[in-house]
């Protein structure tokens, strides 16, 4: 591990956070030619940037039709790509050092969850399983194996077996986590089976065309009166980061090395202040070998509290300044 990679996994205060952003935002300004490249356009001068807040961040449409990647690049990067209809393209994100994204996903996990060793994991996802290229499976499949639990693993169409290995954690009183996407999720929950407190249901992604599309409150009120339990913890992240937020109460908190802002919803250079909704920013300092500053396409808010709460997606949205580069 680099030392730089060592502060950003260690950061302990929000001085730390800030200093570090800042030395990663030069470095990728020298070394990120589609990063550059933007901030230049914008005509934002590097220089004059002291806070997080004045830092450009990075539309995520870029990651659909640029290789957005530091120098030196990976000779054999690992390609992580999004799910996408024929008529869309996928975004790809150019991961140059993998060990960086284990660790990130391995030290947020404990983080939140404790050590993965206490845990057996279930993982319900299809979709993500039935494409190359899922950051999403590739992590799962890594804490899967770190769980070291017989009963842990993937299940696509063998939901019998899935069901099985339920009723004998819940008699062996054994902590599990339960992660998959919404509707497959829903679809489990049709079946009658009833959960304990031993067992922590964590949703991920959408209905993927499946059923009708809910509001979170909607989802999770099913899926608690399904599983007969009190919470739903869901995971935020996406094929463009390295890092993932988690939500046990419909609230997102991010690890020490991640940060949420708020913007204009059509404006990634206008930072809000207040506790509206807007677009989210991210700052995933994991990125270091591509881009720490994304601009995604999620609209959230700050309560008051500082935690992210997820409102909705808006999709081919005109962000300002995106069409800057189309030709560049």
């Amino acid at each position: 591990m680099s030392e730089l990679e060592e502060k950003i996994f260690n950061i302990n205060s929000e001085e730390e956070f800030n200093g570090l952003a800042l030395d990663v935002f030069n470095i990728q300004y020298r070394n990120n030619s589609v990063y550059k490249l933007w901030v230049d356009l914008i005509k934002v001068n590097p220089a004059h940037i002291t806070h997080i807040a004045q830092i450009p961040f990075l539309p995520i449409g870029f990651f659909k039709s640029k290789e957005i990647v530091c120098e030196p690049r990976s000779e054999n990067p690992l390609i992580f790509t999004s799910s996408s209809t024929t008529s869309q393209t996928p975004s790809k994100h150019f991961v140059s050092d993998v060990k960086i994204y284990e660790n990130s996903f391995s030290k947020g996990f404990h983080h939140f969850y404790g050590d993965v060793k206490d845990y057996c994991i279930l993982a319900l996802l299809p979709g993500y399983l039935q494409r190359q290229g899922s950051s999403l499976v590739y992590m799962f499949n890594c804490l899967i194996k770190d769980s070291q639990h017989p009963l842990s693993g993937f299940f696509l169409n063998n939901i019998d077996s899935l069901i099985a290995n339920i009723q004998q954690l819940k008699k062996q009183k054994q902590k599990t986590l339960l992660i998959g996407v919404s509707y497959a999720l829903m679809d489990l929950a049709d079946k009658g089976i009833e959960l304990d407190e031993n067992f922590i249901v964590m949703e991920t992604g959408g209905m993927k065309g499946t059923r009708k599309e809910l509001l979170k409150e909607e989802l999770h009120a099913y899926l608690k009166r399904g599983f007969h339990i009190n919470t739903i913890h869901s995971e935020y992240g996406m094929t463009e980061l390295l890092s993932q937020a988690y939500s046990k109460d419909q609230t997102f908190n991010s690890p020490p090395w991640m940060k949420f802002l708020i913007r204009e919803v059509t404006d990634p250079l206008n930072i809000r202040h207040d506790n509206k909704t807007g677009g989210i920013n991210v700052i995933d300092l994991a990125n270091i070998n591509s881009c720490s500053f994304i601009a995604t396409q999620d609209l959230g808010r700050m309560n008051p509290e500082g935690k992210l709460e997820l409102m909705g997606r808006y999709d081919n949205s005109d962000v300002r300044g995106c069409n800057l580069m189309l030709d560049a």
